[in-house]
């Protein structure tokens, strides 16, 4: 029996050797597979003929031709000519370079594709890929669709010296211009990525996915090993490495690739058919509707664990939801979490922070409490949606910004006050619900917003209760009274006019009834994202400006007279 090596080409084996686990595979049981191992996952690589066939709807894809430049400006021969490398590269993939581009669709959602194939002189970045790459840009932004990337490549091609260094700055630029336009980019890591093409437009999309196991990075790790004369961890530069480092947005598996890109390519989208009516949403404007209670009762209903989470919410209100993560700084942060959805047909972002219903969850989410990274991450979302144009919004529940030593060293203050900066400004309609606690300047990053609304049992305040006894009353147990007398309840807040409106929770808490609260939040936040999608970016920016520049004390109705006459 003859067996060959899994690398993507069909052969003319029934068997295949998997260069992951090392054992052998049934050829069509493999290709079902999409050439993923069936034993140990491991992702094979693939022509980029093959992804495209795996990718993109059937009778979608159109070939772009475009005429590739001849590069052998420097003459250059290393053991044969490099013309003789190319003709050679050329035969054996049947490609006229290492990149194909075409139009296509995924799911009926149209865009524009540049795939990579490894096979072609190790993917390397010369100027035929440069101008490949700057076509498909530049088709994206003629036609107004989403382009994207998949990328393999060992870096930039050394056979054509600076003239292949320039096409770094050349394909970001191409980029650049589609940030301008508003149009979204995604880029696919496969392995590995490398060099030149990880250091320039592999990386400069708007949300970056990977294959598992995927290998990125600007050095190689045989270069860095001797280079710094250092043995690297295991695992080093692979896509889970780089996930848990916030420089990704994710990992997918191949097979989940097609359903990540359509939920993502429905964020660039035409609003959809607005959904079913939400049942009669109540939501209260005047204090005097809400009968008084006890805000320390409040505060133990806002932490109570059975609460819905943000994550919960989002399940319930919204629809296609999909999670990016990452600061794209080198780091995470577990207890924010946000990602393009849609509400009632709408493309939306949404934003906010997480805790959990056990331990071991609130662990994992560090209570709820955001480091730097996590502020910076959602400052990533909210600028993504405005260049997309989408409405931001923002659940916050959180006790306050985590109070740790790197989180100081990290730079905790600078982040907050980025946030707020960002959002006074953003030109996007925000809306801000406080579902639980809204504890501090960590609820405050995300709650700059044109409405502010809140739960009948949630919380908003500048200090916790303890913390405020703690401070004030030098007693902790004065919690109850220090909860009181910094009115953080929703009747309070309401006539203070710090939050818009109050979403009436069901009888019991929103922990009594989870799916009545969501419905509940959706009625409220639709009419809301609709009537703000009636404005200009300028008057939004100018209204939030007002809202907020009109806290000088003043109470109740007095402090919005600025920000309604603005409306």
């Amino acid at each position: 029996m003859k067996v060959t090596a899994a690398d993507g080409v069909a052969g003319e084996s029934s068997w295949s050797l998997c260069s992951g686990c090392r054992r052998v595979v049934y050829r069509k049981r493999l290709e079902r597979e999409s050439l993923v191992c069936p034993e140990c996952g491991f992702h094979q690589r693939l022509t980029a003929l093959e992804r495209i066939g795996q990718l993109f709807d059937e009778g979608s894809v159109r070939m772009l031709g475009q005429p590739v430049p001849s590069a052998d400006v420097l003459g250059f021969t290393d053991t044969v000519p490099y013309p003789e490398r190319l003709a050679a590269a050329k035969a054996r993939t049947g490609l006229d370079e290492a990149v194909v581009v075409a139009e296509a669709a995924v799911n009926g959602r149209p865009l524009v594709a540049a795939v990579m194939d490894f096979r072609f002189l190790g993917g390397s970045l010369g100027a035929g890929v440069g101008t490949l790459i700057v076509a498909a840009a530049e088709t994206a932004l003629r036609r107004r669709i989403p382009l994207l990337l998949v990328c393999a490549s060992g870096g930039a091609r050394m056979q054509e010296g600076a003239l292949a260094l320039m096409q770094m700055a050349r394909t970001s630029q191409a980029l650049a211009e589609l940030d301008e336009a508003g149009i979204l980019t995604l880029s696919v890591i496969t392995d590995p990525t490398y060099g030149g093409v990880a250091a320039s437009f592999a990386l400069l999309a708007d949300v970056v996915l990977a294959e598992p196991g995927a290998r990125l990075g600007f050095a190689g790790r045989r270069v860095i090993e001797q280079t710094i004369r250092q043995r690297l961890p295991d695992g080093f530069q692979t896509a889970e490495f780089l996930a848990e480092r916030g420089l990704i947005d994710g990992v997918r598996s191949r097979n989940a690739l097609r359903d990540s890109l359509t939920r993502l390519l429905a964020a660039a989208g035409p609003a959809a058919e607005p959904g079913p009516g939400t049942g009669g949403a109540v939501v209260i404007r005047d204090h005097t509707e809400l009968a008084a209670g006890d805000p320390w009762a409040a505060v133990r209903s806002a932490r109570d664990l059975g609460r819905p989470t943000t994550l919960d919410l989002i399940s319930r209100v919204f629809t296609d939801f999909e999670e990016l993560r990452g600061d794209r700084l080198g780091g995470d942060c577990a207890a924010v979490v946000g990602g393009p959805a849609r509400l009632d047909g709408l493309p939306v972002m949404v934003v906010g922070q997480q805790k959990g219903h056990t331990a071991a969850e609130l662990a994992a989410r560090n209570y709820g409490m955001p480091s730097p990274q996590g502020y910076r991450k959602a400052a990533r979302l909210m600028r993504l949606a405005e260049k997309l144009g989408l409405p931001v919004i923002t659940l916050v529940d959180t006790p306050g910004a985590y109070p740790g030593v790197t989180a100081e060293e990290d730079g905790q203050a600078f982040a907050i006050a980025d946030n707020l900066r960002l959002l006074s400004g953003l030109a996007v309609p925000v809306v801000t619900v406080i579902t639980g606690e809204g504890g501090s300047g960590g609820a405050l990053a995300l709650a700059v917003a044109d409405e502010v609304l809140m739960f009948s049992g949630a919380v908003y305040s500048v200090i916790t209760p303890e913390g405020c006894a703690a401070i004030l009353w030098n007693d902790p147990t004065m919690a109850s009274a220090a909860a009181r007398a910094l009115r953080v309840d929703a009747r309070e807040l309401l006539r203070l006019g710090v939050v818009d409106g109050v979403i009436l929770e069901p009888e019991g808490g929103n922990q009594a009834d989870p799916a009545m609260a969501a419905e509940r939040l959706r009625g409220a936040l639709v009419p809301a994202i609709r009537r703000l999608a009636g404005f200009g970016p300028d008057e939004l920016v100018r209204g939030r400006r007002a809202r907020f520049r009109a806290f000088d004390g003043a109470v109740g109705t007095a402090v919005t007279e600025e920000w309604s006459a603005e409306r």
